[in-house]
């Protein structure tokens, strides 16, 4: 059975679960769970569900099964794709981690950490640094995202391209099914050969699967040194052919490799309109360096960054001589993702390619832009090094939101062609979600689907597992 409306008896059923601390039914306070970061989508539930133990969870899970009560999982919802947020109408109930928000063990010989899902994950760095660790999962919304949405929709950062995805450095998962049993994937191990990797199932399904509440991570030892250096290039295929360089100079020292057009930079200055650009270039490269003791890395860094202006890749370089330096520098790169939330509406992509395509990607998508969107302003930066760009662009400021976000539907679909059509995806980083879930599902080969379908009908039997992220609810029936 599906229900659309709380009845004061299901209320009261749902209360029993997690206790009057953990249900929300009112529209004030709900609020908060039922909004994107962003400002782009807005939903509804019939309560939301703050489960303090993993127990209230699976009491919850069996209660909702009963009852055909579909559930969103959420962890710190500052996801950009819809995943936590619904706003079809039908009757969900959101299940907040937020409450599940320990850390439950760090054993620094082992390099390991176990943490409820519910932890922030800037206090997971923070705790493995304390114990001369480092956790490098490095996002914009670390301060409030949280791990076990982090491995729900296999998080990137800005540290990929040397660490990995979130899928990289998660050694287990606990998750409560969707009829409330409880699978330990937890063991420590860093090699285990033995079967299906089922923590690999959960990890990126957005919570279609389960809901995770603890994950088991990999740390590592804490850098000794760290050396950040900001770079003017004259154009992106030179910062491809640069990241070519460092990759053989540098190895596996090289710990982000960040590009960004010189239009992003006045994004960056509407967060501080003092902010300031340490190059004058159309193409500007943040590259981290770091390492143990025993090395000169900034002897290895500067004596590259001679050879690279040398031989004309790098016009300008300003290599970083204290923390607050550096910092400063990384304040750019994050500075401009705030800068187009302030502006307000625009198109958000999230495209990924070969490395060696990135030129050829952000050529084709200005091409777009200019030729069918004209009076619209492209920006092009990302992860160079691991080929993820986020080409997104800015509707004219005298242009209505209802009509921008009308036009920016034809924008998008446009940008996913070009990705589409170099062999690339349309999400790196960022998941599917509700708003991407159909371009997603067409792309996808019928034995995939069927693959996909397989699964979630194993796990998810009755489909109240986030209904309607991910799997697009018109074609999970066929």
């Amino acid at each position: 059975m599906t229900v659309h409306s709380p009845s004061p008896d299901i209320l009261s059923a749902l209360e029993a679960a997690v206790g009057r601390n953990g249900l929300v039914a009112d529209p004030a306070g709900m609020a908060k769970y039922l909004g994107d970061w962003a400002g782009d989508y807005r939903g509804g539930a019939l309560a939301v569900l703050r489960p303090g133990s993993v127990g209230e969870v699976q009491a919850l899970m069996r209660l909702c099964n009963e009852l055909g009560l579909g559930v969103i999982p959420q962890g710190g919802n500052t996801g950009l794709v819809s995943g936590a947020i619904d706003s079809s109408g039908a009757g969900l109930v959101v299940v907040s981690l937020e409450r599940l928000n320990s850390i439950r063990r760090i054993d620094a010989g082992n390099f390991t950490l176990q943490a409820d899902a519910g932890c922030v994950l800037q206090a997971i760095k923070d705790a493995s640094e304390a114990r001369d660790c480092l956790f490098p999962l490095a996002l914009g919304a670390q301060g409030s995202c949280q791990i076990g949405g982090n491995a729900a929709s296999n998080a990137g950062g800005v540290n990929v391209l040397r660490y990995g995805m979130a899928r990289d450095l998660i050694l287990g998962l606990e998750v409560v099914l969707a009829d409330g049993e409880l699978w330990n994937g937890f063991s420590g191990l860093r090699k285990n050969n033995s079967g299906y990797d089922l923590k690999q199932l959960f990890i990126g399904s957005e919570g279609t699967l389960g809901i995770i509440t603890g994950v088991e991570v990999k740390l590592f030892p804490k850098p000794a040194q760290i050396e950040t250096a900001y770079l003017g290039l004259p154009s992106f295929e030179t910062a491809i052919q640069l990241f070519n360089w460092a990759r053989r100079a540098c190895s596996d020292l090289i710990s982000a490799f960040e590009i960004i057009g010189a239009e992003c930079i006045e994004l960056a200055r509407l967060i501080d309109p003092n902010m300031p650009g340490p190059v004058e270039a159309p193409v500007h490269v943040l590259m981290e360096l770091s390492s143990g003791p025993g090395i000169d890395l900034n002897a290895l860094l500067a004596g590259f960054l001679a050879e690279a202006m040398k031989a004309g890749l790098v016009s300008d370089a300003v290599l970083a001589s204290s923390n607050a330096q550096a910092r400063a520098f990384w304040t750019i790169r994050e500075g401009l993702v705030e800068g187009q939330a302030k502006r307000g509406y625009h198109v958000r992509t999230d495209l990924s390619v070969r490395i060696s395509d990135i030129p050829a990607l952000i050529e084709h998508a200005r091409d777009l832009v200019a030729t069918e969107h004209p009076g619209w302003i492209p920006l092009a930066y990302g992860h160079a090094g691991d080929g993820n760009i986020h080409f997104n662009v800015l509707p004219p400021l005298e242009l209505g939101e209802s009509e921008a976000r009308a036009l920016g539907v034809e924008v998008t679909a446009g940008l996913y062609q070009i990705a589409v059509g170099l062999g690339g995806s349309i999400s790196a980083e960022h998941g599917i979600g509700r708003s991407r879930r159909r371009e997603f599902w067409a792309g996808l080969s019928p034995t995939h689907r069927r693959m996909t379908m397989a699964l979630k009908a194993a796990l998810d039997p009755k489909g109240l597992m986030n209904p309607g992220c991910l799997l697009p609810s018109t074609e999970t029936s066929s």
